[in-house]
């Protein structure tokens, strides 16, 4: 096995991976600690890595599986769900209420 097989196989299973977490949360509701933390809430912390590991996979996939358009094509869609899930479902740490007890 070369490099650019190995690295295609893992790229897949860690975007399968993502896309599975992603499902689990917007099944159960629920998300680790550590996620919660991260994001405003449940959906958009499933959202996004949804769309991050369904675009992994679907890059993945447009390597293999696709030559020439239906390849770039495959790998645009990617990059355009990946923008879609950075600038909707980005990151973002919730605010502390401020109580106006801290004197800043």
């Amino acid at each position: 096995m070369d490099l650019s097989t190995a690295t295609l196989l893992v790229g897949g299973a860690i975007g399968l991976a993502l896309a599975l977490f992603g499902v689990r949360m917007l099944v159960t509701g629920r998300a680790p600690a550590g996620t919660l933390r991260t994001f405003t809430g449940v959906r958009p912390a499933a959202l996004y890595h949804l769309l991050f590991g369904l675009a992994l996979l679907l890059i993945v996939v447009g390597q293999v599986l696709f030559t020439g358009v239906p390849g770039l094509a495959a790998n645009v869609l990617a990059v355009i769900m990946i923008g879609v899930a950075l600038a909707r479902y980005r990151p973002r740490r919730r605010r502390p209420v401020d109580d106006g007890r801290t004197g800043i």
